[in-house]
């Protein structure tokens, strides 16, 4: 998980006029709570947050903020955006020690091609993108990335199969799918056409089977 460092200016009026006159000067209001400490008003430089922002571990990143000589590890609990033009115009950033278990929200990515449910011209549905884990800040995963190279068709994939880091837990139910391998129209036109082709032989062979015993009897 990525750790970054944010000098950060304190003494920052509220209301809207002041966070205007902010994000004009290239700065974003932010908040810091957390810890049984009170809140802290303060404004963060843009092109540093919008850094910390653009790493590999995106809104999980460890931030350490430096408010007046002091380190205070940080995450991001929320960040506004502007309705129309979405840029950032708030940021909360939560205190948190390092050896306290938090709620994240991690990333799922598919990996891998279910080559038996493509040559059964089915297609596997990625159904949950996104997974809340609990676990310590320095155990976050950046993502995780699931395999569906085995996947067989009409089988899924879920929450209990997860890669997850040693110590992690995910926060929904383990029998949650997060991604199906799903039988299509076509697959099961074919099927159907499979099916009455079968039945179409084995009456073929049953009456081929009477005749012949008819014949004997004669």
């Amino acid at each position: 998980m990525s750790e970054l460092q944010l000098s950060v200016e304190t003494g920052r009026k509220g209301g809207t006029r002041p966070a205007r006159r902010l994000r004009r000067e290239g700065k974003i209001p932010a908040v810091v709570y957390g810890l049984e400490a009170g809140p802290i008003s303060i404004a963060v430089e843009w092109p540093a947050l919008r850094a910390a922002l653009t790493t590999d571990a995106g809104l999980n990143a460890l931030i350490t903020l430096e408010i007046d000589g002091a380190d205070h590890l940080t995450v991001i609990k929320d960040l506004q955006r502007h309705p129309v033009r979405r840029d950032v115009v708030h940021v909360d950033f939560m205190r948190i020690r390092s050896d306290q278990e938090i709620e994240v929200n991690i990333p799922i990515s598919l990996t891998g091609e279910a080559l038996a449910v493509t040559r059964a011209d089915g297609m596997v549905d990625q159904t949950m993108y996104e997974l809340i884990i609990l676990t310590k800040p320095g155990n976050v995963p950046d993502g995780i990335v699931v395999d569906i190279t085995d996947l067989q068709l009409g089988e899924s994939i879920k929450v209990s199969a997860l890669p997850l880091p040693e110590g992690a837990t995910a926060v929904a139910d383990a029998d949650e799918a997060v991604a199906i391998s799903l039988i299509t129209r076509s697959t099961r036109e074919a099927m159907a056409r499979d099916l009455a082709a079968e039945a179409g032989v084995e009456g073929s062979e049953e009456d081929a089977a009477t005749d012949d015993t008819g014949d004997s009897e004669d």
